[in-house]
């Protein structure tokens, strides 16, 4: 019996369909062992050693510690036992880095007195299956490097990191080499949306019609000075780029409806000025890397990263497809490769002829733009191209069909020809009083549909009648509609998506396919960022951390300093790096060249304030405003702080939208919120009921009136100001409160 041995159960399912009788196929269920995850995960003689609690011997050569997982021991038994019956082993895990890592950590483990080889393939399907099998390898030492630095990089980066945040902001929050870089991009994106000026401008949209059709042309100059747009504002001033110095024509309401008003009477002459006529060709997209298909089917679908690849992992493991078949309906998908394999070339040639003409067919090979795409070693995409999407539609489960399709579309496009686009555009003058105005018309017609055939409509057609130089008006070949004014808003950068977040990491060199998807998901998880619809806002928690790494660590969670390292994972990964060097020059740093990690967080320890978040100066008093974090949620605080000057913040206000003047606003109200409930019979002060920094609590005594400030009391969970009566209010102050004595303790 031959051993073959995958990552999952669904893997081992589909593959055994492919092999005789001769072999038994078997799931590691992922990884077999790790570094401890905690304490009491440490073996007993290597408790007391100073780096127990890393997992990782730093004082000789970054040597991990690895412990077989409580889940995996179970399955690793079963393993074990198989293999004594074995007559030969073949590791059969994924070709990435985890794959790789995996395959070793089980030789490591299993020890097996018989043959062992190393197979893989990035589609599981009979032929792949059957190849692998003539071409076994031995396992890749420099891949299985890689992936060990990576792991200790961030034991060492998350467990040093980590106690320092539990000891200055809050307990059990997490720093994360390539997590806090994340939430610092999340966090910067709020910090320009907060930065960011408004600024209105106004244009005017024309209806016109000719030969019996109505098209609308847009004002774009007036008098030879072009309209400002969108694009001619400061973001950080909300007025015009340059001072205004440009010769740029900046419409306020007024302006713009007195001139919709000049222009729509028929005085007014309106000529054609220039058509203007562009072929242009549009070229299709390249098939799909990991960080494209989570963009494509979040905008697509909504699907998040983490279900996108979930289910195209389902894709990949293999879909029972009727007569008893089953079989992986697409390539790896982990991977930053665009190209195709000869063999996926001709089969995409083959169908677009089929089903389109050979005019449809252009034969492309994409260029990976990674300098070192290190993870599988082609795009996603079908693994037969004649299985179209109807073919397979009543197998699949409906989300399983929508990225399936996602993916047969954007492969088989990606190997059809470019569409043949004619753009045409028109400058239409209006001229009334000594005044000229130009509008602009523009349209496109698909002379050629090209792999635009296949895409569902996604660009229609917005066609122009036919236009010519001097139409006009006067002779009635140009008719006039009306003139509407249009007023506009610029808008703040937009918050990251995931989608956006995981196309952001990818352009920045941070992190790699196989941790897109964990990345986004786990910056959530932290509480350090939470949706808003679609959008990623980050919470008050995660941009107190943020600012307090920025501020005392800023090299740890600069984007250049994560990508670098990155590329140093990936020449380890080709053998051209030795990772023992490279961590001890992360940890332990170097004179005059680094300082390291160990001695930077040493430096920096003492010099760590408790992190608050600036807001602004009250203009009033001139004291300080700031958002601080409390136990259950955060607050706005004014100065030292005390009554009147602590307000906890509503829920759904964010950071962008906290101006000083909002925080006055709540400061305020908050302190006029407080309820007065009435009089205490016993001592005949005031019961307040208050809004505090803990949340709403109850208070004797109204320091306003002159009456002695007593006792306090947080309202119970649930209970809010609006349900507290003067007799709930007094209970609440009574406590705690003698019962009697204890009959047994006395």
């Amino acid at each position: 019996m031959k051993l073959v041995i995958v990552e999952s159960p669904a893997k081992a399912k589909t593959i055994s369909r492919f092999l005789g009788p001769d072999y038994k196929i078997a799931a590691s269920f992922g990884h077999v062992r790790d570094l401890p995850a905690s304490a009491s995960e440490v073996p007993e003689k290597y408790r007391k050693e100073p780096w127990a609690r890393l997992g990782v011997d730093v004082e000789h050569d970054f040597r991990p510690l690895y412990v077989v997982q409580k889940d995996s021991r179970k399955q690793l038994t079963e393993l074990k036992k198989l293999c004594k019956e074995a007559e030969e082993v073949i590791l059969a895990t994924d070709e990435d880095r985890e794959g790789e890592s995996i395959s070793w950590h089980l030789l490591e483990e299993l020890k097996p007195k018989v043959p062992v080889r190393r197979i893989a393939f990035h589609e599981i399907t009979r032929e792949a299956v059957q190849e692998a099998l003539a071409n076994p390898r031995d396992i890749n030492d420099a891949l299985v490097r890689a992936q060990e630095t990576r792991r200790i990089l961030d034991r060492l980066f998350g467990y040093e990191l980590s106690p320092v945040l539990w000891r200055k902001v809050k307990s059990n929050l997490s720093a994360g080499r390539v997590q806090s870089v994340a939430v610092l991009l999340v966090v910067e994106r709020e910090e320009e949306r907060r930065a960011f000026k408004k600024a209105q401008y106004w244009d005017l949209e024309a209806t016109l019609a000719a030969a019996d059709r109505e098209f609308m042309a847009e004002l774009v100059a007036v008098d030879g000075l072009r309209v400002a747009q969108g694009k001619d504002f400061d973001p950080a001033t909300g007025q015009l780029k340059n001072g205004g110095t440009e010769k740029v024509l900046w419409l306020d309401e007024t302006a713009a409806r007195q001139l919709a008003e000049t222009l729509a009477d028929t005085a007014c002459r309106w000529t054609v000025l220039r058509v203007e006529e562009k072929e242009t060709r549009s070229r299709p997209n390249p098939p799909f890397t990991t960080s494209t298909l989570q963009q494509a089917a979040s905008s697509a679908f909504g699907m998040s990263p983490q279900r996108t690849m979930r289910i195209a992992q389902q894709l990949y493991e293999g879909i029972d497809i009727g007569g008893g078949d089953r079989e992986g309906l697409i390539t790896y998908m982990r991977t930053d490769s665009v190209t195709l394999s000869e063999r996926a070339l001709r089969d995409a040639s083959t169908v677009i002829r089929k089903m389109f003409g050979a005019e449809f067919h252009e034969r492309r090979q994409y260029e990976t733009r990674s300098k070192l795409a290190q993870e599988a070693h082609e795009a996603i995409r079908p693994t037969r191209f004649d299985r179209t999407p109807d073919r397979v539609a009543p197998y699949l489960e409906p989300d399983q069909l929508k990225l399936y399709q996602l993916i047969w579309t954007r492969a088989v496009a990606s190997q059809m020809a470019d569409a043949v686009l004619l753009k045409t555009t028109a400058d239409i003058e209006a001229r009334t009083n000594g005044q000229e105005c130009v509008f602009r018309a523009q349209g496109t017609v698909i002379r050629f549909a090209g792999y635009l055939r296949l895409m569902d409509n996604l660009q229609k057609e917005n066609l122009l009648p036919p236009l010519r130089r001097g139409m006009s008006s006067d002779n009635g070949e140009l008719g006039v509609r009306g003139v509407q004014p249009e007023g506009h808003e610029t808008q703040p950068p937009s918050r990251y998506t995931e989608a956006s977040l995981v196309r952001q990491l990818e352009d920045a060199g941070i992190g790699r396919p196989s941790t897109y998807a964990p990345t986004v998901q786990v910056i959530q998880d932290r509480g350090y960022v939470e949706r808003v619809g679609q959008a990623l806002a980050p919470t008050y928690l995660g941009i107190a951390v943020t600012m307090l790494l920025r501020r005392h660590f800023p090299e740890y969670i600069n984007v250049q300093f994560t990508a670098n390292m990155e590329d140093v994972l990936d020449e380890i990964a080709n053998g051209r790096r030795d990772w023992i060097s490279f961590l001890r020059l992360f940890y332990f740093g170097e004179d005059k060249k680094q300082l390291g990690l160990l001695p930077t967080i040493h430096s920096e320890l003492k010099k760590i304030d408790y992190p608050s978040i600036p807001v602004g100066v009250d203009p009033n008093t001139g004291e300080t405003i700031e958002v601080r974090l409390g136990r259950q949620t955060a607050y706005i605080r004014r100065g030292k702080g005390g009554e009147g000057n602590i307000a906890f913040l509503p829920p759904g206000l964010y950071y962008d939208e906290l101006t000083v003047e909002k925080a006055i606003e709540l400061l305020e109200s908050q302190r006029q919120r407080g309820k007065e409930l009435g009089k205490d019979p016993a001592t005949g002060r005031t019961v307040l009921a208050l809004e505090g920094r803990y949340g709403p609590y109850v208070q004797l005594g109204d320091s306003e009136k002159g009456e002695e400030v007593g006792n306090r009391i947080s309202l119970p969970r649930g209970m809010a100001i609006d349900d507290l009566t003067l007799e709930k209010a007094l209970w609440l102050l009574s406590l705690p409160r003698v019962l009697g004595t204890h009959p047994e303790k006395g």
